[in-house]
C-alpha cells in the first residue's frame, strides 16, 4: 500500500472539490493536522473516518486504498490486489507484535534472574532484599502479562478439529494450558477444545 499515492490521491480529490484542509478537518471532527499527515502520506485515515471521507471526496473505499481512480473493468482486479495487499500488511504487523512479545519476555527473564541473584549476592537478608525480590517479581509478572497481550491481538488461533480461526479473550488464552503459542482452547464454531497453533492471518 503505498501512503504516498494515497496522500496524493486524497489532496487531488479535496482541491477538486474546492475544499481546504481546514473545512475537510471539520466535516470529519478531526484536526487540519491529521489531514495534513494524510496528504503528505504519513499516515492511513482510521477506519471509522474512512466512509465520511470517502463520502465527502466522492469516491470509495477500494479507489481510496488504491489510491486513484478505478475503471469499473479493472474494479474487480484491483479489489482483488487490495485484499492481498492488506493481507499481506496484517501478516506483516502480526509478525511484529510476535517478535516484540519475544523481545519483552527474553528482556523480562534476564532482568528478573539478573536481579535477584545480584541482590542475593550483594545483600543481607533484610528488608532491602525482601522489597527488591517483590518489586522486580511484579515487573516480571507485568512484563508476562503485557506479552501475553500482543500474543492474542497478533492474528488467531486455529482449532485442530474443523480448522476455524478466532480470537480468544484474555482470561481464556490466561488461564488455558499452553506449549509456547499453542494453547488448549475452546473453539467458538464446533465447541471443542483443542490445541490450538497461532496463525498469523484470517
Amino acid at each position: 500500500m503505498n501512503l504516498i499515492k494515497i496522500g496524493k490521491f486524497i489532496a487531488d480529490c479535496r482541491k477538486s472539490k474546492n475544499i481546504t484542509q481546514e473545512q475537510l478537518a471539520e466535516k470529519l471532527y478531526i484536526t487540519d493536522r491529521a489531514v495534513s499527515k494524510w496528504e503528505r502520506g504519513l499516515s492511513l485515515p482510521d477506519a471509522d473516518k474512512m466512509l465520511d471521507l470517502c463520502s465527502i471526496l466522492d469516491i470509495n473505499v477500494n479507489e481510496l486504498l488504491n489510491g486513484e481512480k478505478i475503471n469499473m473493468k479493472d474494479y474487480e482486479k484491483k479489489t482483488e490486489e487490495l485484499l492481498v495487499e492488506l493481507s499481506r500488511q496484517e501478516e506483516k504487523k502480526n509478525k511484529r507484535l510476535m517478535m516484540d512479545m519475544w523481545m519483552i519476555l527474553i528482556i523480562a527473564v534476564i532482568f528478573y534472574i539478573g536481579i535477584l541473584t545480584i541482590s542475593c549476592i550483594t545483600l543481607e537478608e533484610g528488608p532491602l532484599l525482601g522489597t527488591i525480590i517483590v518489586i522486580s517479581t511484579f515487573t516480571f509478572i507485568a512484563a508476562c502479562f503485557y506479552a501475553l497481550k500482543l500474543e492474542v491481538d497478533a492474528g488467531y488461533y486455529e482449532c485442530h478439529n474443523c480448522h476455524h480461526r478466532f480470537t480468544p479473550t484474555y482470561f481464556e488464552a490466561l488461564i488455558t494450558p499452553h506449549v509456547h503459542t499453542t494453547r488448549f482452547l475452546k473453539c467458538p464454531k464446533c465447541g471443542k477444545r483443542t490445541w490450538s497453533k497461532k496463525t498469523m492471518t484470517k
